[in-house]
């Protein structure tokens, strides 16, 4: 289902919009730039989906390092670790989160 509102945040940062419920027909446009049609909106989903999804894996793999990785990095750093260890670490955290398929 389209995120029609994810788009407009996204794409139109900008206009001044309104929408209820989703629906493409409730969109007031009060702004002066022309208001997207609903197929320029449906055109625009799928990067905008992809986008979000690549935000939530790097914020997910972020919190991962910090907590996993990061450890192992610094004593890597003070010699009780390897850096082999701490590469299998992030090679873990990374194949534990992929990023999605490009549109």
């Amino acid at each position: 289902m389209i995120d029609y509102a994810a788009v407009l945040t996204a794409n139109y940062k900008t206009a001044i919009w309104s929408l209820s419920d989703n629906d493409y027909t409730t969109l007031e446009w009060l702004s002066e730039e022309p208001k997207p049609t609903q197929a320029e909106l449906d055109a625009q989903w799928p990067q905008v989906e992809y986008d979000n999804q690549c935000t939530i894996v790097s914020n997910t793999r972020h919190k991962e390092y910090i907590k996993t990785s990061d450890p192992i990095f610094f004593e890597w750093q003070r010699g009780t670790k390897t850096q082999a260890e701490w590469e299998a670490a992030v090679d873990a955290i990374k194949a534990a989160n992929p990023y999605p398929t490009a549109p």
